[in-house]
């Protein structure tokens, strides 16, 4: 079975009718599902060449694994297998049809200038926008676009119910510039959350990642959690039995902040703070350090 967005990456590539280069397939992947859909299949960050999705090239592998996609490093390729899956998905998407026609000579610069124009947000990292937008307006509406820079402080994040680009878009915009992740075991279901993938895709957008695992909850203690007061014996107990021998992690995150001069995001999964014990080491650190250290809980 296939997701509907992996369906859709079929449908457009058929629609298009040729291979695309990974560039072009991006911008082109970006104003289908912003300006084409209800609701987007995929979300983006900026990027290096403007708007990115990490989600979609991780979708391609898995298309390339199922014989639908060629392995090609340079663009979006149907195989032969791919092609006959990828007419049947453009009968049930007739819009897919509709925008190959739209944008059919649009590739290249002339593609990447057109989305900085429309979609500035996506070009604010962009290491090529001063070759690609001419225009003075048109550069000065993606410096406008940029998230302002905030000074260095502690906030926290979950990523219960975000996409990858979501959350790092949240990140971006909040300017934070050091990732903690401190989870016991920085393992997840969720694409784009395990330690690795997470770290490389702060990395790609200028946010450095670390790992603190000492201030994580083994999961153990974290079954059977089913009601708030439930949440609140566990962080009681954390609070009182192991967050005080951590003077060590805690003093590191007071570094980047103090010293360092970064605006620090400490994560976990859950959405809401009160059910993750992020509140518990953002409180700690601001009763060691005071106003300086009052978190801001996205």
């Amino acid at each position: 079975m296939l997701f509907e967005r992996q369906r859709l990456l079929l449908a457009l590539l058929d629609a298009l009718a040729e291979p695309v280069a990974h560039t072009d397939f991006q911008k082109l992947l970006l104003l289908f599902t912003q300006e084409w859909e209800a609701a987007p299949s995929y979300d983006f960050v900026p990027y290096k060449f403007g708007c990115f999705s990490f989600t979609s090239y991780a979708d391609k592998r898995r298309l390339i694994e199922r014989g639908l996609l060629e392995a090609d490093d340079q663009h979006w390729v149907l195989s032969a297998v791919g092609r006959v899956s990828a007419q049947q998905e453009s009968q049930r998407l007739p819009k897919a049809a509709q925008f190959a026609r739209q944008y059919s000579r649009l590739r290249g610069d002339a593609l990447i200038a057109e989305v900085y124009r429309r979609h500035p947000y996506y070009a604010t990292r962009s290491e090529i926008v001063e070759r690609v937008l001419l225009g003075a307006a048109d550069r000065a509406k993606v410096a406008a676009a940029r998230p302002a820079r905030l000074k260095p402080g502690l906030v926290t994040i979950g990523y219960e119910g975000k996409t990858l680009e979501r959350y790092l878009n949240q990140l971006l915009r909040e300017s934070v510039t050091l990732l903690c992740d401190v989870r016991r075991n920085p393992l997840s279901r969720k694409y784009g959350f395990s330690k690795s993938t997470l770290g490389k895709a702060c990395e790609g957008v200028g946010i450095r990642y670390e790992h603190l695992p000492e201030l994580g909850i083994a999961s153990e203690d974290r079954r059977e959690l089913r009601t708030q007061a439930d949440y609140d014996a566990l962080f009681a107990g954390y609070e009182r039995d192991s967050l005080p021998k951590q003077e060590v992690a805690l003093a590191k995150i007071r570094q980047w902040i103090e010293q360092d001069g970064y605006r620090v995001a400490l994560t976990c999964y859950e959405a809401q703070p009160c059910q993750c014990h992020r509140h518990c080491v953002a409180e700690a650190l601001a009763e060691i350090g005071g106003r300086a250290f009052s978190p801001i809980h996205l």
